[in-house]
Formats: C-alpha cells, structure tokens, sequence
C-alpha cells in the first residue's frame, strides 16, 4: 500500500488569479493543486462551532449578505465577494445574522472532519471529531 503525502498547508493566502475575457472574467483560487472546495450553508440565526483545524487552511468566499466571520479574536461582517483567509490552527466561526448565507469554502490541506477542534459548540457536539 502506497502512503499518500499530505499536501502542503499555505501560511498565506495563496495568490488568486483574475483573467479578463470578451464575455466578462474570471477569478482562479486554485490552479492544479490538491484543494477541496465545499459549499457552506447556515440556516436563518444559526452557527458554527467556534473550532480550528490543524491539517488545513481555509478561504471562503463570502456569497450573500448578512454573515457574521470570526476569525481569531476579530469579527467580520462581510460583504458577497469578500475573500476571508484562516490559517491552520486559528479559532473560526460562520454564523447567519439573518437570512441563509452561503459561503464557498476552499480548502488546503488535508480536509477531515475529525481534526476539528471545537471551542464553543450550540448543539453539544463532541469536543473533538464530527
């Protein structure tokens, strides 16, 4: 059995790449590498665990208004558009202020569910895992 290497985790926001064409344009958050994307939902009022993850950094990509981001200790209330860099290991939460909010989830590194680390969690969920 061959063992699989764990792609590397960026420090920083990797560079995006915009390209114009007749019809408009493009932004290009990743260019063959090893990434998984996901797309969040968060129902009316509702929110992530506060957590962190140590195989895995993350930029969402903010789609609707009426988000609320923390990031470490800082709270963001973005925009649709918005690019929101978390490194690996930082304390992070998605929450809706209202409406459904979606947020595109790109994700470097190993992505599992069982190297979530939960801080605060509404619906007692365990501490560490799924």
């Amino acid at each position: 059995m061959t063992e699989q290497a764990t792609p590397l985790i960026p420090e920083q926001k990797p560079a995006v790449g915009y390209t114009v064409r007749p019809w408009g344009s493009f932004k290009q958050y990743a260019h063959n590498e090893p990434v998984t994307v996901s797309l969040m939902t968060v129902e009316p009022g509702q929110r992530l665990s506060l957590q962190s993850h140590a195989g895995r950094a993350e930029l969402w990509i903010v789609l609707d208004e009426g988000c609320e981001v923390q990031v470490g200790d800082e709270i963001l209330h973005p925009q649709p558009g918005d690019e929101i860099w978390i490194p690996a290991n930082t304390r992070h939460r998605l929450a809706s202020r209202g409406p459904t909010v979606r947020v595109l989830e790109v994700a470097f590194g190993d992505w599992r569910q069982t190297d979530i680390v939960r801080y605060e969690d509404d619906y007692q969920r365990p501490k560490e895992g799924e």
